[in-house]
C-alpha cells in the first residue's frame, strides 16, 4: 500500500503575499490619518534676525525651508526642522551683506546651511510653548530655546511666532565689522504660517 503523496496548498504562498501587500498599502494610510499634517505657507512666512549695533544689522533669510511634524496628536511628539541658505541674508546693504558671508560671520563658502532640530516641546501656557532644540551655524552646534505664540489654536489654520536669542561669540563670530560697534547678541525671529491639511488636529492644554 503505497502513500498518497502529499498535498500542497499552491495558492497559499500567493495569497498571503497578496494580504502583506493589501496591509502595508492600507495600515499607513490609517495611520498617517491618525497624525497632524501641517503645510508651511513660505510666501506668508518669515525668518529675521536683529543685531544691536551702532548701525542698525537687521534683515531677513531670503531661502529656508521648515517643516513640522508630528507621530501623534500629542503636542510633545510635535518636531521642528529648520534649514536657513545662509548665502541668503538679505539687510538690504551690499556691504554688510558680504561681511555677513564672510568667514568671520556666517562663514557660507564652508557652512552653507544654518539649521534649527527641536527636541524636546513643552506647552507653557494656552497659546505659548518652548522649543528647546540644537542650533547650528558655522558648524557649531549647542542647544537653545525656541519660544513661540500659537494663533489660530483648533481652526486648522493660523501661526507660531516666536523668538530666539544667542551669543554670536559662543559660535565663533568673535570679529566685528569696521567703524561699527556689535553687540554679542543675535535676535531671530521666526514668523511660520501654515494649515493642517490632513489629521486630526493637535491636543493642546
Amino acid at each position: 500500500m503505497t502513500t498518497p503523496p502529499r498535498r500542497t496548498n499552491r495558492s497559499a504562498g500567493p495569497a498571503a503575499l497578496l494580504a502583506a501587500l493589501l496591509a502595508s498599502a492600507v495600515f499607513p494610510s490609517i495611520s498617517q490619518a491618525q497624525v497632524p499634517v501641517f503645510e508651511i505657507s513660505h510666501a506668508d512666512s518669515s525668518i529675521k534676525f536683529n543685531v544691536s549695533a551702532s548701525v542698525a544689522i537687521a534683515g531677513t533669510f531670503d531661502k529656508w525651508d521648515a517643516t513640522l511634524t508630528f507621530t501623534s496628536p500629542e503636542l510633545s511628539t510635535a518636531v521642528l526642522d529648520v534649514k536657513i541658505q545662509a548665502d541668503s541674508v538679505n539687510t538690504g546693504s551690499g556691504m554688510k551683506d558680504g561681511k555677513l558671508k564672510g568667514k568671520d560671520f556666517f562663514d557660507v563658502k564652508n557652512n552653507p546651511l544654518i539649521t534649527f532640530h527641536s527636541t524636546k516641546v513643552v506647552q507653557t501656557g494656552p497659546n505659548t510653548v518652548e522649543l528647546d532644540g540644537d542650533f547650528t551655524i558655522r558648524g557649531v552646534t549647542r542647544p537653545e530655546k525656541l519660544t513661540f505664540t500659537i494663533t489660530g489654536k483648533g481652526t486648522g489654520t493660523g501661526s507660531i511666532n516666536g523668538t530666539m536669542a544667542f551669543d554670536r561669540k559662543q559660535y565663533g563670530m568673535n570679529s566685528g565689522i569696521p567703524f561699527i560697534k556689535i553687540a554679542d547678541r543675535v535676535e531671530v525671529t521666526v514668523d511660520l504660517k501654515g494649515k493642517r491639511v490632513s489629521g486630526p488636529p493637535v491636543e493642546l492644554k
